[in-house]
């Protein structure tokens, strides 16, 4: 990693998270030439205005400091600018940086960051808003919703964060009509989930295929069958355990470009990275090559 950095971290994660940055942040400023700016912005609404500022500032690199919701954030800022992107774990799942080959000890991600080398790396857009790892329609922005919820209460886990998606499957009762062009070809479906996969570590942790198809420059789209709850939550539990069934328990496809329609309901909540809002029909889901610079160590690549 060269030239001036500056670490982006959402600080409403808590005092203990906070903590874990400034440590992340002076383990990184050890191994660069001069030491890496760090602002701490009150909300993840915020993520982007930060970034946008750092780099009218002429920053060379930015780190996010977060889960991969906040990485996905600093990410839709930083595609086609030229500018590096840097990520440190501090999230729950954080599928980005492992993927990297990063460890999920901040400190140590840091360190091996700070010897890093900058590659050009793919990135998906839906409606022109980056995802990193995936993004959805359905279901899962709704076990988005149910797992914030929970954490509000609890606080943030991995085991509440597979209990929100149990919860979430036995109560979903929310199927949608869709109209699907991939890449020359036009299908009428009906699904109550369609998961849009960009990373292929996370197919990976979860068993799934479509690996080569990323390899090919595709997205992997996965449209889960309108089936009974008590099937739904079947294969739910498969899918926790990695053991998902293709054209069973889902209908797999890749694209390059794919648009959605929904005739029924023109704004639908749209899941990215962890993150989710509304958004207006069509949903225009593409790959862009090479769009963006990732800091990654020297035997990482991107999984």
């Amino acid at each position: 990693m060269k030239g001036r950095v500056c670490i982006i971290a959402n600080k409403g994660s808590g005092k203990r998270n906070a903590e874990r940055i400034r440590q992340a942040a002076r383990a990184l400023g050890e191994g660069l030439d001069e030491p890496p700016v760090l602002r701490l912005v009150g909300s993840g609404r915020k993520l982007g205005a930060a970034a946008r500022a750092a780099v009218a500032e002429g920053f060379d690199t930015i780190v996010a400091a977060g889960g991969d919701g906040t990485v996905a954030a600093v990410a839709d800022v930083l595609v086609g600018t030229g500018v590096a992107l840097a990520a440190l774990p501090l999230g729950t799942f954080n599928f980005f940086t492992r993927g990297l080959g990063l460890p999920e000890d901040p400190v140590r991600a840091a360190e091996m960051l700070a010897r890093g080398q900058n590659r050009p790396m793919d990135v998906a857009e839906v409606n022109g808003r980056v995802f990193l790892n995936n993004a959805s329609l359905g279901m899962y922005p709704a076990i988005l919703a149910q797992r914030e919820h929970i954490y509000q209460r609890f606080g943030r886990s991995r085991l509440l964060a597979y209990w929100s998606v149990l919860r979430t499957v036995f109560t979903y009762s929310d199927s949608a009509w869709l109209v699907v062009h991939s890449d020359g070809d036009r299908q009428v479906v009906r699904t109550p989930s369609v998961f849009v996969a960009a990373s292929a570590y996370q197919l990976r942790c979860y068993g799934l295929e479509g690996e080569d198809l990323l390899r090919e420059g595709k997205l992997a789209v996965f449209m889960a069958p309108d089936v009974s709850r008590w099937r739904m939550i079947g294969i739910a539990l498969r899918l926790a355990c990695g053991r998902a069934r293709s054209y069973q328990d889902f209908t797999l496809l890749g694209s390059s470009d794919m648009l959605i329609e929904a005739p029924r309901r023109r704004r639908r909540t749209v899941a990215r990275d962890g993150e989710y809002g509304k958004m207006a029909a069509p949903f225009r889901f593409q790959m862009k090559k090479g769009a963006l610079v990732v800091v990654m160590p020297d035997t990482a690549g991107r999984g």
